[in-house]
């Protein structure tokens, strides 16, 4: 899967599953850049065949509906959707 890696604070794993065209996953991009977080991120939609299917796997095992920002905390916590307040609680900012 292409990963893109964005250095920062170690908070955790936090991996953020985008869309490159989805304009809430880039606010989500933003506010984990500006909080100074490391993390990594994936625009599924950028994929392509079985790599895309494993990867919508996996998003839907944490977030049913599938849809985007689908960011995920040490494979456990999720938050679905641009969620400032949630995700800045989460990552005790």
């Amino acid at each position: 899967m292409a990963v893109e890696h964005v250095n920062g604070k170690n908070q955790g794993k936090i991996m953020l599953y985008a869309l490159s065209t989805c304009g809430w996953c880039a606010k989500t991009k933003e506010l984990l850049r500006q909080m100074g977080v490391e993390f990594d991120y994936a625009y599924v939609d950028l994929l392509e065949g079985k790599e895309q299917d494993d990867v919508m796997n996996v998003v839907e095992k944490f977030n049913p509906n599938g849809s985007f920002p689908t960011l995920v905390i040490d494979n456990n916590k999720v938050i679905i959707g641009f969620r400032e307040q949630e995700i800045r609680e989460a990552l005790g900012a």
